[in-house]
């Protein structure tokens, strides 16, 4: 079993790989004020980044509503390899 989940885990690592968008130098993310939380079962999204017409995109930072059995954001990141940089996209833990 413990095989078969690495295997797993290493396909689908592969197929992420050929996924990303690669830049040179990536972009720094706009200053904002936080706005007060709507309530106190909101989670804060921070900024994350999309690619749009060739280059990634800021999407800013809000409150939202975690999915039904999920409780923590877990934020993006910026990875970096010979490539160049890439988004590596949050997700909800």
């Amino acid at each position: 079993m413990t095989l078969l989940s690495a295997g797993m885990l290493l396909m689908v690592n592969g197929v992420n790989a050929q996924d990303h968008n690669y830049v040179k130098v990536h972009p720094a993310a706009h200053v904002r004020a936080r706005p007060a939380r709507p309530s106190p079962n909101h989670v804060w999204v921070g900024t994350e980044w999309n690619w749009s017409n060739g280059a990634y995109a800021e999407v800013p930072g809000h409150w939202d509503l975690p999915p039904q059995g999920h409780k923590v954001w877990v934020a993006g990141r910026w990875g970096r390899n010979s490539k160049g940089s890439y988004w590596v996209a949050g997700h909800w833990g």
